[in-house]
């Protein structure tokens, strides 16, 4: 059956849909009324193909940000690329959109947990683990996973691996 169709990771996509404009709904007024959020350059975004787009930010809060690219990926293949003010993008179809997150901070509570049904693609991190500095080596299957995720659809990564700020990529 269609509703029980699955992405590449097992995962249920009409899962994903549903915290995408449950979650999505729930932070709509943070991007409308309590902050004034500006898009530009949105339009650019419907003429990207469906496949191997990467998208590289600055990490500023735990969901936010990935919540704001959602916003505004789904605003633009809607038919607004500039606006986030208009929430019937909330139910756009686009489903292969991932963003990779530290599978600690996956896994520190109820809701992150469900967050990362909406798309995560976790990572352990090489350089940091519980708070403290560590020095591991990537786990390659992760980079496999990420790979996996371009060839589906788009991916935003967060190359600082933080959301302190002036921490530089790795």
């Amino acid at each position: 059956m269609r509703i029980f169709k699955k992405n590449i990771f097992g995962q249920y996509i009409f899962v994903k849909k549903g915290i995408i404009k449950v979650f999505g709904s729930l932070v709509y007024p943070r991007f409308n009324w309590v902050n004034n959020t500006e898009v530009t350059g949105g339009e650019i975004l419907k003429d990207l193909p469906n496949q191997k787009v990467l998208f590289v930010s600055n990490h500023q809060t735990y969901f936010s940000d990935v919540a704001l690219f959602l916003h505004i990926f789904h605003a633009a293949l809607k038919g607004r690329p500039n606006t986030v003010r208009y929430p019937g993008y909330l139910f756009h179809k686009k489903h292969n959109i991932y963003y990779v997150a530290a599978e600690e901070t996956m896994k520190s509570g109820l809701l992150p947990k469900i967050l990362g049904l909406s798309g995560a693609v976790t990572v352990n991190r090489s350089w940091r683990a519980n708070g403290e500095n560590v020095r591991r080596k990537v786990d390659k299957k992760e980079v496999q996973n990420i790979d996996l995720a371009l060839k589906d659809g788009w991916v935003i990564t967060f190359p600082q691996g933080t959301t302190k700020p002036f921490v530089k990529g790795r």
